[in-house]
């Protein structure tokens, strides 16, 4: 079963450029990854500090391996000291 996720960062004030850094980081290896069907974080133009990423996996196991990666451990133990709010939403695709 396909599983779709938004997940959406708020930069803390003075740290958007980090976290630009550190999520712009993680979009080419995990479009690389097996089971990876879409990956892309985009930046709201309106607000510099709000960041969303959205991404699609064949199954648990793809995004299992996602989490398990060199470069998801990296992100996972550099963002927290620059985002002040995240939150996930598990999307599910019409049509």
């Amino acid at each position: 079963m396909t599983i779709t996720k938004r997940v959406t960062f708020i930069a803390k004030e003075g740290s958007e450029a980090k976290m630009k850094e550190l999520l712009t980081a993680m979009v080419k290896p995990s479009k690389a990854e097996d089971g990876c069907i879409f990956y892309d974080i985009f930046v709201y133009e309106n607000n510099p500090r709000k960041f969303m990423a959205v991404e699609s996996w064949r199954d648990e196991a793809a995004l299992d391996g996602h989490k398990a990666s060199k470069h998801y451990a990296i992100y996972k133990s550099s963002y927290e000291p620059y985002c002040e709010k995240k939150y996930s939403d598990e999307l599910e695709v019409l049509g």
